[in-house]
């Protein structure tokens, strides 16, 4: 395949994952139109994160599953399309209920893009060029983060429906050029769809979700004995044995198990929730600057912008390292600076010079973490027919790993935080220091260059009805 029409196809690809990132980044600003648009309180408005992280935590693996049966293009237009539907409903709600059913829909589209997008990349790059095509695309989310606020602030001068159908010309020109650029590359099973483990992976997941999410970090022991959260965490639970009993026996699994069959590939989706619950403790660094230099939330929010540059910066400078160096070199160097980062704000991050450097060392870190090296391992060791099930299942223990942080980092800031001083923020930011020490251990194991080159994925051989045509 030429360079150009690689480059084509990144492209398409490039915008189908800004789209979904732009959307996370931008509806911040409009939940208190919302919530005054519906007379939804906080809580209320909680269910517009809830709900769209739920379906899109089930979206990555069922959509991954269904590229690898169906091709990367159809389920790829499907994402997108579904993105849009869901858009075009929260936009025109006439109630808070269909805004949830269009968030729903819309997560359910989000979920699937990435996932896909990694595993096109896998299929039409050849090795020494999938690094820097996985870190230009996750390089996205960083762009994102950076114009989404602004974009956000202008369109709400019109209204918060814009912020919503603004995704819709960029929905229909992505769709366009996916049918005339993206080849029918997928994997065609006979088997039939695993319909039950779906349904038990979706309860799996709402469990783990609505628990987490009703969790009170202000008394995390009385919040977890609470009937808003231990019934759903026990019904994860119950259903997690399920699940993995249900897919061991499965013609066609929605997770496959080899896919944890490998140390290499345990290593990668264990690193990748240490990599969510670091990203996701980024969140809490406005709150940490209020506290610490008495700045207002504004204030607070651009100076996180030192870290999503270092994010864009750092996602891309990892990709091609990845083709030069390979996965093991780059996550152990995005693992240190991640963990450096981390000590530095638990010991110094009431020091202004040194929160805005200890942002930046995180940022590179998370670079050279997130992302493509992840993603990079998953391609090189995934069965081709495989590759975008890999790709969700990096997605979902991604999200794992941000659902957690998100209860977790924020009980040991609450609980250690008394009349607004930063404390607390701190001591959080110190244990997920120590996390990333764990992390930085795993990744010793990973393979080396050497050893990574001569990797020949499980499964290959048994697929000879791989299906590649990028003219049709």
């Amino acid at each position: 395949m030429e360079n150009k029409t690689r480059n084509r196809i990144l492209m398409v690809l490039f915008l189908g994952v800004l789209m979904g990132a732009l959307d996370i980044a931008i509806i911040g600003p409009a939940l208190p139109a919302i919530g005054t648009a519906f007379n939804v309180d906080e809580r209320g408005l909680a269910w517009i994160f809830t709900i769209y992280v739920f379906f899109s935590l089930l979206g990555s693996p069922v959509m991954a599953n269904l590229s690898d049966r169906y091709g990367r293009r159809s389920i790829y237009v499907l994402n997108i399309s579904l993105f849009a539907v869901g858009s075009l409903m929260v936009a025109f709600s006439p109630n808070f209920a269909v805004l949830l059913l269009g968030r729903a829909i819309q997560g359910l589209g989000s979920g699937g893009i990435f996932p896909v997008a990694s595993a096109v990349i896998g299929d039409t790059f050849p090795e020494e060029k999938r690094g820097g095509a996985l870190g230009l695309i996750g390089a996205v989310f960083g762009l994102a983060f950076l114009i989404g606020p602004i974009l956000g602030g202008i369109l709400l001068l019109i209204s918060w429906h814009w912020l919503f159908l603004i995704n819709l010309p960029i929905a229909l020109l992505v769709i366009g050029l996916s049918l005339r650029e993206l080849p029918t590359t997928g994997a065609k099973s006979t088997h039939p769809f695993d319909s039950v483990g779906m349904v038990v992976l979706a309860i799996l997941l709402g469990g783990l979700t609505i628990g987490i999410s009703q969790i009170t970090t202000s008394d995390l022991v009385a919040s977890l004995a609470s009937v808003e959260v231990w019934p759903f965490l026990l019904v994860a639970l119950i259903a997690l044995p399920l699940f993995i009993w249900l897919e061991q026996r499965a013609a066609d699994p929605i997770i496959r198990p080899s896919l944890l069959g490998t140390r290499q590939l345990i290593l990668a989706n264990a690193l990748s929730v240490g990599a969510g619950l670091g990203e996701a403790a980024t969140v809490f660094l406005p709150a940490l600057a209020v506290a610490a230099f008495k700045v207002n939330e504004s204030t607070a929010s651009f100076l996180i912008l030192p870290i999503v540059l270092a994010m864009a910066v750092g996602s891309p400078l990892a990709g091609r390292m990845l083709d030069r160096y390979g996965s093991k070199a780059v996550i152990l160097g995005g693992t240190s600076l991640l963990t450096l980062g981390m000590f530095l704000l638990g010991l110094f991050g009431q020091v202004f010079w040194l929160y805005i450097v200890s942002g930046i060392i995180i940022g590179i870190g998370l670079g050279g973490l997130l992302g493509a090296p992840l993603r990079y391992i998953m391609l090189n060791e995934a069965s081709k027919q495989d590759r975008a099930a890999a790709q969700g299942m990096i997605t979902v223990f991604t999200g794992l790993g941000q659902l957690f942080s998100g209860a977790l980092v924020g009980a040991i800031a609450v609980s250690h935080t008394q009349d607004g001083e930063a404390g607390g923020y701190t001591l959080a930011y110190l244990c997920v220091g120590f996390v990333s020490v764990v992390l930085l251990l795993l990744a010793f194991g990973l393979k080396n260059r050497s050893q990574e080159r001569s990797t020949v994925p499980t499964g290959t051989k048994q697929a000879p009805n791989l299906v590649i045509n990028p003219e049709s």
